[in-house]
């Protein structure tokens, strides 16, 4: 047994292939589902309307504020129940292991970079996208068309004439914000060890990207794209969810004083990127809107105590 122990001890020395990483198999399965499951939600409407959808005909928008308050009790339990404290025990750790000691609240000032990194990146790619002059966009937007989308993104649902090339660019760059989401929101997905944890967080991610993958197509369309660019840009939205668990599953396979601390200050940003979809994306858009308050108030109560029990029963 002895020399057994010894075979296996060598065979995982610093030299040798590395330790498989913790929970690879829910992350591996949660990799599929993050990558198959919202971009079937997002070829729904071309497969549903042969003709772009106007905004007073677009699909079901009831049923996505209701999943998405849903998806944002779900996020706001996974963040402050979940993600916060593994975060802040992690980069606790990772200090105490490099004897560092701090007098500035570095801790809280990397959440706090995680959610200006999502803001600023977001801000930036919508000021491109808006229109030039006041007169060009609606001034009533339905509101069943800012459900789940980020702030400022929707624009009016008849364009006008040469503004074909203009609303392809703020299309890309729509998709591109909604992809530095993605990353940053598979990045706390990898990060995790635990496979109940990774399990609650892609709960959470699953709700949400399936919503705005819908959403999106929904806006691409009004936009007036073709349907192939709309599945490609669809297709690069729901890959980097996966990308990002795959980035988070290399780091948190690292061992070293220094990994730890990497694979915190990450596990920071990721937990800051959760508090800007929740806090500034899903609840305020939701809550904003004066239909069906009191139905959207239970459902993200009932999206909160889920995680919460999940939490409480060690699933």
């Amino acid at each position: 047994m002895a020399a057994g122990n010894g075979v296996e001890e060598l065979a995982w020395s610093p030299g040798s292939a590395p330790r498989p990483p913790p929970g690879l198999e829910a992350k591996l399965g949660s990799l599929v589902l993050l990558l198959f499951l919202p971009l079937a939600f997002g070829l729904a409407p071309l497969c549903c309307f042969r003709q772009p959808p106007s905004s007073a005909d677009a699909g079901s928008p009831v049923v996505l504020s209701l999943v998405s308050c849903f998806a944002g009790g779900v996020f706001l339990a996974t963040c402050l129940l979940d993600l916060l404290p593994d975060y802040l025990s992690s980069i606790s750790a990772a200090l105490e292991g490099l004897r560092i000691t701090l007098q500035f609240p570095l801790p809280e000032f990397i959440l706090a970079m995680g959610f200006f990194l999502v803001l600023v990146l977001e801000q930036v790619a919508l000021a491109q996208q808006e229109p030039s002059s006041p007169c060009s966009s609606s001034s009533s937007v339905p509101e069943e068309s800012r459900a789940l989308l980020p702030p400022g993104s929707i624009q009016s649902a008849s364009p006008p004439p040469g503004a074909g090339a203009r609303g392809a660019v703020r299309a890309g760059l729509l998709v591109l914000a909604l992809a530095l989401h993605a990353v940053l929101e598979g990045l706390a997905l990898g990060l995790q060890e635990a496979e109940g944890a990774v399990l609650r967080v892609c709960l959470a991610l699953l709700l949400h990207k399936c919503a705005v993958a819908f959403s999106l197509a929904l806006k691409l369309l009004r936009g007036r794209l073709r349907p192939p660019a709309v599945a490609a840009c669809l297709l690069l939205f729901a890959m980097m969810s996966p990308l990002g668990v795959g980035l988070g599953t290399v780091v948190a396979a690292g061992a070293g004083p220094r990994q730890r601390l990497c694979r915190g200050v990450l596990e920071g940003l990721a937990a800051g990127t959760f508090l800007y979809i929740t806090f500034l994306e899903i609840l305020p858009q939701e809550l904003g809107v004066p239909q069906h308050r009191v139905p959207k108030v239970i459902l993200l109560l009932a999206g909160f105590a889920l995680v919460t029990a999940i939490l409480f029963i060690k699933i």
